[in-house]
């Protein structure tokens, strides 16, 4: 809701996505191809995921390019969403199976870039994530990369501070 406050000329599509990955990515893929973006933003995981819809233009916010191997954060059990849910669920339920087929996925997620995608995807990065840092994995793949004032978590400041204003110059608004 708050990205489409701040952007109110834009179009913004928030989809639901599966927390089994091999049920996510293919979801996010075609939901790609069917809408045709003129730009995906994605934060955390979503980041992750967003980095592997190659051929369109991205910010990837603190990206979680190694979920699979945090184990503080990703672990098995049932966790509330961080956000709400067009599906209205509060939680959703780690397995072995999932953290599996996330590394799995993880494993892959770099191959099928092109040079489009390493000039057109962007990373925005918190000097206060303390959650993931893959600075140095994202600046191995792609050219533009930042830091900002925030954390792991996007909220309305880091919204305000780097996100919108780096979705405006990417749009032309």
């Amino acid at each position: 809701e708050s990205l489409r406050r701040m952007l109110p000329e834009v179009q913004v599509i928030s989809p639901d996505i599966p927390v089994d990955p091999s049920k996510a990515l293919p979801y996010l893929r075609s939901l790609c191809e069917q809408e045709q973006p003129d730009l995906i933003i994605g934060t955390s995981m979503g980041a992750m995921y967003a980095q592997q819809m190659f051929g369109f233009r991205k910010i990837l916010v603190n990206p979680a390019f190694n979920m699979s191997t945090l184990s503080k954060v990703f672990k098995t059990g049932e966790h509330k969403f961080l956000n709400g849910r067009k599906d209205n669920q509060k939680t959703f339920t780690i397995t072995k199976e999932i953290i599996q087929k996330q590394n799995m996925m993880e494993r892959q997620q770099f191959k099928g870039i092109t040079p489009f995608d390493r000039e057109n995807t962007y990373g925005l990065f918190g000097i206060h994530d303390t959650t993931v840092n893959c600075y140095d994995l994202f600046k191995k793949y792609y050219m533009n990369a930042q830091r900002f004032d925030g954390e792991h978590h996007l909220n309305e400041k880091a919204l305000r501070i780097a996100v919108v204003p780096l979705a405006k110059q990417i749009l032309g608004l």
